[in-house]
């Protein structure tokens, strides 16, 4: 069974609330993306057994890239034990004027979520969006794609060094309202999780064909993390819940997609709901810890070595400060120890000799027998 009908499956059949009566659902298919899927024999190389490759940014107390670090300068600890490096490989994009899309180690992906954000905060996302593309009179400094998601529809563009041209992408597909029915309660939450997972599935399956390391950029407050107190789920959704997790990361991970939630509300958003995500962010090691909250998308990105940024509304600057994350990094690789179990769960760690650096990558992976 496919991950994206056991999500349905656990969404809308493993709930149950106390006190709270279940009426019947109709069964409402999710909607068919145009996102290329994974396909035969087209796929970027990916890892074999054990190897493990990690994208990291190195980082000095104001927060910019450092580049100009050798081998020696990083220490990897898996579950808290040395690992030997394998390879390593050092990008600095400030040193290379070149602008050619196919040369380019990395691209960007700007996501427009309209799925999980009110059609007033999609419209200031767009106009924010729109000031980014056409700085430098439309000169992008990196291959950029847009993806705009509708709960009816979801589309990409082809990557391009042309933001004018991905403003016009933009204007010609406004989004309108969400049509979901429900779209205020807690079945309405069900359906934008859905179909937010089904499109992050999507999306790294067409990310899988192609090489490089790739920024992922989600502007959107995040779909609903059905999580708490009043929420339980049986053992069966659980279990499906857990393979969704272990998928997800390993698919970010072997396509090497950094993603980054920026969100559009900013300020307004309350605190309690801007910081309930931090609940979520170890590593679950197991079917039985699972809750829908380690699926949130702010959880996501923090655990793919990426940011989650809130404090702002002004996206471009947001969107600006993602991209800096680009400048220089550093790839590397290592054998994972032989794992006792599959889906088993590894903590990550890199640590930098050098006084006042800090590393971020991802924040662990799931081996397997």
């Amino acid at each position: 069974m496919c991950r994206q009908t056991q999500l349905v499956m656990a969404l809308f059949c493993g709930f149950s609330l106390p006190g709270f009566a279940q009426p019947g659902l109709a069964q409402q298919s999710p909607p068919q993306s145009p996102l290329a899927p994974r396909a035969e024999g087209a796929t970027a190389p990916r890892e074999s057994g054990r190897r493990i490759t990690l994208d990291i940014v190195v980082t000095d107390k104001s927060g910019k890239p450092v580049p100009g670090l050798q081998q020696q300068d990083f220490t990897l600890l898996d579950d808290k034990q040395p690992q030997a490096i394998l390879s390593f490989r050092a990008t600095d994009l400030a040193a290379n004027d070149s602008t050619n899309v196919v040369d380019s180690p990395l691209q960007v992906i700007l996501l427009v979520d309209a799925v999980n954000t009110s059609f007033r905060s999609v419209g200031y996302a767009r106009q924010e969006l729109q000031k980014f593309l056409q700085k430098d009179d439309g000169k992008l400094s990196l291959p950029t794609s847009l993806v705009i998601v509708t709960d009816t529809s979801q589309g990409q563009s082809q990557p391009t060094l042309d933001g004018n041209a991905l403003v016009e992408t933009l204007n010609s597909n406004q989004s309108g309202l969400r049509t979901i029915g429900r779209s205020q309660g807690f079945y309405g939450g069900a359906d934008r999780f859905q179909i937010s997972i089904d499109t992050l599935e999507k999306l790294t399956s067409h990310l899988a064909t192609q090489p490089g390391r790739k920024l992922l950029i989600w502007l959107s407050p995040g779909w609903p993390l059905l999580s708490g107190p009043e929420v339980q789920l049986s053992a069966k959704s659980q279990a499906w819940l857990f393979q969704t997790v272990v998928g997800l990361s390993t698919d970010l991970r072997e396509d090497r997609v950094t993603l980054y939630s920026v969100d559009p509300l900013g300020m307004q958003e309350g605190l309690g709901r801007t910081f309930y995500y931090e609940n979520f962010l170890k590593g679950v090691s197991s079917a039985n810890k699972v809750q829908n909250g380690n699926l949130a998308l702010q959880v996501l990105a923090a655990q793919s070595g990426g940011r989650v940024l809130t404090s702002s509304n002004d996206i471009e600057k947001l969107i600006t400060s993602c991209l800096e994350d680009s400048r220089a990094f550093y790839t590397l690789s290592f054998d994972s120890p032989p794992a006792d179990h599959s889906n088993e769960y590894h903590s990550l760690q890199i640590k930098i000799s050098k006084p006042g650096l800090s590393a971020h990558t991802r924040t662990g992976y799931y081996a397997q027998r």
